[in-house]
């Protein structure tokens, strides 16, 4: 079994988020990048059918020559190979056609990406990788067993949980559940010097046009001031949430 894991190249959630250019792009300076948390659950699924099955493992992502650190690290973790596609990543769309595109012609039988990165939040690009690809798909996925041909997936709905049987060609977008926190992997320094042997192909992108386009960004608003109320003075907190806060 061929498996394509898709990694997204994304800012550590405690790195400070600022933006240049009137707001219009995002400041990397001081910003440490990290495997995207749903794709390295991914990653640490694709490990186990590794060595429980026999799978070959790749891993692959679209950006530039700064996101070969987060593919190494993959590499260290235990994937065989990986794939940079040599353009930024600039929407979700963009994105799904270039992985398609690698899809097709290494003729991998499972693709697992995260269901989301990060950083965007898109939620888009398995569902559409899948659909350009012509392959089944399961997103929100948090338990995976693959059986020849044949799969079954569990995936979370609203107010629970549902088992699906399918077949490969399979898309999932994975998510924690697929594996637990307590599962992930840190590279070891036996990983780390092998990563260095392993190879990690450069691919030049296709011509694959953009549906979307950031224009700009803008922070959340800061946290107004509070104000603290005695709790045996409920006459003036109504009073409060009624004519200053309007709440009520």
């Amino acid at each position: 079994m061929k498996i394509l894991v898709c990694i997204s190249h994304v800012p550590d959630t405690t790195s400070k988020i600022n933006f240049t250019d009137g707001d219009t792009k995002f400041d990397t300076s001081g910003v440490q990048f990290v495997i995207n948390p749903n794709d390295e659950f991914g990653l640490t699924r694709a490990m186990w059918f590794k060595e429980k099955q026999g799978a070959d493992v790749t891993v692959v992502n679209v950006g530039g020559p700064e996101t070969e650190p987060t593919l190494r690290k993959a590499l260290a973790i235990g994937a065989d190979n990986a794939i940079r596609v040599n353009t930024e990543a600039k929407d979700g769309f963009q994105v799904a056609k270039q992985l398609a595109n690698v899809v097709k012609e290494g003729g991998y039988d499972l693709v697992i990406a995260g269901r989301e990165s990060i950083d965007y939040n898109g939620g888009m690009v398995p569902g559409m990788l899948a659909g350009l690809i012509g392959a089944n798909f399961v997103n929100n996925c948090i338990s995976l067993e693959v059986d020849g041909t044949n799969a079954k997936a569990m995936r979370e709905i609203d107010g629970g949980k549902e088992t699906v049987s399918t077949s490969l060609p399979l898309v999932i977008g994975g998510q924690k559940g697929l594996v637990e926190e307590s599962d992930l992997r840190i590279p070891n320094m036996r990983g780390i010097m092998m990563a260095r042997k392993k190879p990690l192909e450069v691919k030049e992108p296709i011509d694959a046009g953009t549906e979307t386009a950031s224009i700009k960004f803008e922070k959340p608003a800061p946290k107004g001031s509070v104000k603290l109320i005695d709790a045996d003075n409920v006459e003036e907190l109504v009073n409060l949430l009624h004519n200053e806060a309007k709440v009520i």
